[in-house]
């Protein structure tokens, strides 16, 4: 009885353990995604004409493939 009880604890505490990791692992991406946000929106800032002409030939791209 007793190892049924520490099983059960260990497979809970197995669970709590991974729930915190993935939550480590969304901070980090989170952190990441807003730092390389912020990077992109200083770069189109700076260079607002190269930006546009990035974008439409990016979308005209695409409208071929999709095509």
């Amino acid at each position: 009885m007793d190892e049924n009880i520490i099983n059960d604890l260990n497979d809970e505490l197995e669970g709590v353990l991974e729930e915190g990791h993935s939550m480590l692992r969304n901070v980090e991406f989170e952190e990441k995604f807003n730092e390389l946000k912020t990077e992109t929106e200083l770069l189109i800032r700076k260079h607002p004409i190269s930006s546009v002409a990035i974008g439409v030939a990016i979308g005209y791209l695409i409208g071929k493939i999709l095509r």
